[in-house]
């Protein structure tokens, strides 16, 4: 800390005790000196202090992991909207394959002195991925939340979409229809929220007396062409009823029944799961499970922006009710 302040009062040609001023917002010191002194923390490499952080701009990062999902853009316009009514200005940082990875996104976000980051759908959510850049931001005391389940050891504030509730509202409601033989279209082996959708799932199998053996759960990734594969996969086991773990999965499942020459929902209904955009104008409009993104969104802003005020934030899961919302893409089994 004295190294700190002597270098940057020498780079500014004023008293340590000024610079001192400066860094704990103390009165006293003209606008003009004030900013020389933060100016000069930035070009010495120096981290600003958490009250001062992306004091300029007020940036917080945005980091989603894809556009093409609409779930994404329609969260960050909740996220982005709320930030802005806080005088906040989102950063939106977009990954594409070969592109910007998220840890490099991380790297730029910290050279902008932002006040800190939102992420949905990152590598948090993955216990096989990396996340040093996660510990990086937790070392330098940045204000971060996480929108859907996280690995537990990150100690950030995470706000989820109850994955559990999710499947349950799903598997009844084709349960409550004759089918029998469902099947569970989810992520990546490694990702939270597929996890706890499948232990879910499997609990329900238990307690309705129906089978869920490992045919009828395939792993893919989140687009249609994906889950147009694994759903033919599990076709092949003689599954009626899917319960997908987004929309686009949902969709590659009606893909797979069509192209088998079956119809949906006559022979084979689907659940998806975010209700995007436009899937009540799908063909058949699609029966899926809604994500409150409006009220995930202003949670995780307003935890953020607790913790830009120095606001102690528990580093606790808040969990929201999803609704299942019946449209046609499900029907009475035969």
């Amino acid at each position: 800390m004295t190294r700190r302040l002597a270098e940057v009062a020498k780079k500014v040609g004023v008293s340590e005790a000024t610079v001192s001023r400066v860094l704990n917002g103390k009165p006293g010191v003209s606008e003009a000196t004030r900013q020389a002194v933060l100016s000069a923390l930035d070009v010495l490499g120096y981290e600003r202090p958490t009250q001062l952080r992306g004091e300029r701009a007020r940036l917080v990062g945005l980091v989603l992991p894809e556009l093409q999902n609409p779930i994404f853009p329609a969260l960050g316009e909740v996220v982005g909207g709320a930030l802005a009514q806080l005088g906040l200005t989102p950063v939106l940082c977009t990954q594409t394959k070969n592109g910007v990875s998220e840890a490099a996104y991380v790297d730029l976000l910290l050279q902008q002195q932002v006040s800190g980051v939102v992420f949905a759908g990152g590598q948090y959510a993955q216990s096989a991925a990396p996340h040093e850049h996660y510990r990086r931001l937790a070392e330098r005391r940045i204000p971060v939340v996480l929108i859907n389940a996280a690995i537990d050891d990150l100690g950030f504030p995470r706000v989820s979409c109850d994955d559990a509730v999710a499947v349950e509202q799903a598997w009844r409601h084709l349960a409550s229809l004759g089918h029998r033989r469902i099947g569970m279209l989810l992520g990546p082996a490694d990702h939270v929220p597929s996890a706890r959708k499948l232990a879910a799932a499997e609990e329900l199998a238990r307690q309705t007396g129906l089978e869920l053996p490992e045919s009828r759960v395939a792993r893919a990734q989140y687009s249609l062409e994906s889950g147009q594969a694994a759903a033919t996969r599990m076709l092949d086991d003689g599954v009626t009823g899917f319960v997908c773990a987004s929309d686009p999965l949902a969709l590659g499942a009606i893909r797979a029944v069509r192209r088998r020459g079956l119809d949906v929902p006559g022979d084979v209904s689907v659940v998806g799961y975010d209700d995007s955009a436009f899937m009540n104008c799908t063909s058949p409009p699609l029966t899926t499970v809604r994500q409150p993104i409006e009220s995930m969104g202003r949670a995780a802003v307003e935890l953020l922006s607790a913790q830009i005020g120095g606001a102690p934030v528990a580093a606790d899961e808040l969990l929201f009710e999803p609704e299942l919302v019946v449209r046609g893409s499900t029907g009475p089994a035969r």
